[in-house]
């Protein structure tokens, strides 16, 4: 069944658990808590060890995420080549398909593909990458993903430079469209990300690592209705 981005866009702003910084050796019980804890959406970091320097999850534990909750999932192809994934990961139950400019220097067929399969098709960049390189394209995206840290690893600290790249993108979007956010994300980054027009807000250690995952929820968002000071 095609994602319904427009019901999912209605909730946001929306906090988006990234389980690579769960418990995987309690994986049910730790989507379980993203659920009870208010997630409207879970993240899934797919890395295959070349364009970053990683391994993490596959087809099979996408399977078995799928089959353990309701969310719709977000899933980040980190891959050298995504177009050989798309489809694979769309049948294992993504429902949103996030692939990397710096791979695809015409990313529209990729795009439309994704979106043929009933996916949402999203486009990323790194740190590095100038914002005005993914610009001429996320007008074809549901879901546009600004990086804050190199993509890889957890625990990073917040790429300052990162609000700003999300500003040039929420003033090229279509209405409705997640602009979304990740790394370094805490109740203090949260806030310029918002500011700057992000509306999706993917936490990492930022939520599993909470003792309390209900108030942390609350608190990130309420902290996207705070200006910076």
């Amino acid at each position: 069944m095609p994602m319904n981005l427009t019901r999912l866009f209605a909730k946001a702003p929306l906090i988006n658990p990234s389980l690579l910084a769960c418990d995987f050796a309690h994986l049910a019980r730790e989507i379980r808590s993203a659920e009870e804890a208010g997630a409207h959406i879970l993240h899934l970091d797919i890395m295959d060890g070349h364009f970053v320097p990683n391994l993490s999850i596959g087809i099979p534990i996408v399977e078995a995420i799928r089959r353990s909750t309701p969310l719709p999932l977000d899933v980040h192809l980190m891959l050298d080549e995504p177009e050989r994934y798309v489809e694979p990961f769309r049948k294992a139950g993504a429902d949103l398909l996030t692939v990397h400019i710096e791979v695809l220097p015409d990313p529209r067929p990729l795009l439309d593909r994704i979106r043929r399969l009933g996916a949402v098709p999203g486009l990323t960049l790194t740190p590095p990458t100038p914002v005005e390189t993914l610009l001429p394209f996320v007008k074809e995206c549901g879901i546009v993903l600004t990086m804050s840290v190199m993509p890889g690893f957890g625990g990073q600290q917040f790429d300052t430079a990162a609000p700003e790249k999300i500003r040039a993108i929420a003033e090229t979007v279509s209405p409705g469209t997640l602009i979304s956010v990740d790394g370094g994300i805490n109740v203090d980054t949260i806030r310029s990300c918002a500011a700057a027009g992000a509306n999706t807000f993917v936490a990492g250690t930022a939520f599993f690592g909470a003792e309390d995952r209900k108030t942390r929820m609350r608190d990130l968002l309420v902290a996207c209705e705070s200006q910076p000071g």
